[in-house]
């Protein structure tokens, strides 16, 4: 896979790995909260920056903010539908094994804060655009990890199988599972890079 070339936009490069991530298709970052705590983190170096990006959060609770790192004039409706699917994969949705779910996008510039909210908690102001995204992913390579993406992001060649939300929890599919290409990957890599619940893989 060829190395992706990253323009900077401050400190978040240097630490997007603390973070949920991936890169589109176009070879934009996404970067996502993993708990309350790191999505008020995200979402505070972000603001930071005094940069504007486009945000995304499931329409129901149990969501990472989700945001593009690139200037808003130039994420184009690919980089906006992997996002989406990314954002409702790493949702309760995933967990609760729903095969799709509503995801809303606004602007970083929308969000607010104000005092006494609780952790993960933040206000929008102002139009928000949903998308309804179904809930698979597939397991690639990037820049040197393993990475669970929407499937419409690596090329077909690159893809190393498929997951969907399943009973089994993903530990325990991971280690049982029948397709070769799974069990052959570094377990620990490929559990920190899947999202929480159950999972089923299928072969690419």
């Amino acid at each position: 896979m060829a190395k992706l070339n990253i323009v900077c936009f401050g400190s978040i490069f240097m630490e997007h790995r603390k973070y949920k991530w991936f890169y589109t298709k176009s070879a934009k970052l996404v970067v996502g909260g993993k708990s309350a705590e790191s999505n008020d983190s995200l979402l505070r170096e972000l603001k930071a920056t005094g940069k504007d990006y486009v945000v995304m959060h499931t329409k129901a609770p149990g969501s990472p903010f989700c945001a593009i790192i690139a200037p808003v004039k130039d994420v184009t409706p690919s980089d906006i539908d992997e996002c989406a699917i990314f954002t409702g994969c790493f949702s309760r949705a995933w967990k609760e094994k729903q095969k799709d779910t509503s995801v809303d996008m606004f602007h970083l510039s929308q969000l607010m804060k104000s005092a006494g909210m609780k952790t993960g908690s933040w206000i929008v102001k102002g139009k928000v655009q949903q998308h309804t995204v179904n809930l698979s992913l597939a397991i690639t390579m990037q820049d040197g990890s393993l990475r669970a993406v929407p499937v419409s992001t690596p090329n077909k060649a690159d893809i190393i199988a498929y997951a969907s939300p399943g009973s089994i929890d993903k530990v325990e599919a991971v280690t049982k599972t029948n397709v070769m290409a799974v069990k052959k990957l570094p377990a620990e890599q490929l559990l920190a890079a899947l999202p929480a619940g159950g999972i089923t893989f299928k072969k690419a």
